[in-house]
């Protein structure tokens, strides 16, 4: 979700920023990777949709950092390798959700897992999201989406673009091993009993939605204004952090990824995302 600095007034969803990129010298820390979320069934309902344009890339918000008591060091690459032997959850895909506030900083974070995941595709929710369904996109999705990939067949969708607020080309989206859903309601409900592991990004809504603000500009502010009622309608109708399996936070450092609400079991782990000596947030 190329970077392209916002060039007209034409509002954008507010989910697509990308934070800085975290040096390859940093870490990132994770505690209680284990865990198993209770899922429901699997049942397909119907409709939504697309893709969208990315933003500048601005630095990580380190005011409201957490520290936490720091277990052993792993790589990075050692998350994503535990991501890889999940059981698959949608056909031979294991489909990893990454949610939280507009503005908490999904599409880096999931940039990097990707990488660390030998180039895993990303699905990005801005792509599916329209002006008239901020959130009312979920059969499309489904449809155009996770039931192609549970039948281990290539799924295609159309990306919308938040500056002509129409559809662009049609987008292949294979049946890899791992496949990344990132963007405000990549947890809701009707997605999770699809989901291998839930990530949500764990930054205040406030303080999200005022990252995302200055990211975007005052020229935004109208459709932030109608986004945040928006977000907020959706999050109390259908949360996704009670159901997450992991909880990543952005720091000076990299991330740290604790147990989530929705685990059973932990262990304490620490990530870093290169090889030596590391330090922590």
């Amino acid at each position: 979700m190329t970077a392209t600095a916002r060039r007209h007034l034409l509002p954008r969803s507010p989910g697509s920023g990308l934070g800085k990129v975290i040096r390859r010298s940093t870490p990132a820390r994770v505690h209680g990777f284990s865990s198993d979320a209770a899922r429901t069934g699997r049942t397909i309902p119907s409709r939504t949709t697309s893709r969208r344009p990315t933003r500048p890339r601005t630095t990580p918000d380190r005011t409201h950092r957490t520290h936490h008591t720091q277990g052993p060091l792993i790589h990075l690459h050692t998350l994503a390798s535990r991501l890889h032997r999940l059981p698959p959850s949608c056909g031979p895909v294991r489909l990893i959700g990454v949610d939280g506030h507009a503005g908490s900083g999904k599409t880096t974070f999931a940039g990097h897992l990707a990488e660390a995941l030998g180039g895993a595709p990303v699905l990005h929710l801005d792509d599916i999201a329209t002006h008239e369904e901020l959130f009312a996109w979920t059969g499309r999705l489904l449809q155009e989406v996770v039931e192609p990939l549970s039948h281990d067949t290539t799924a295609h969708y159309r990306p919308y673009d938040w500056d002509t607020r129409g559809f662009g080309q049609d987008r292949a989206l294979p049946p890899a091993p791992v496949v990344l859903v990132e963007g405000v309601g990549a947890g809701r409900r009707a997605i999770r009993p699809w989901l291998a592991r839930l990530l949500w990004m764990e930054l205040a809504d406030e303080d999200a939605w005022a990252r995302g603000r200055q990211r975007d500009g005052s020229a935004q502010n109208e459709f932030w204004e109608g986004w945040v009622r928006a977000e907020r309608r959706h999050f109390t109708k259908d949360p996704s952090k009670p159901y997450a399996d992991l909880l990543v936070l952005q720091c000076s450092e990299g991330y740290e990824v604790l147990q989530g609400p929705a685990a059973t079991s932990a262990k304490s782990l620490s990530v870093t995302d290169r090889d030596g000596p590391a330090s922590v947030c």
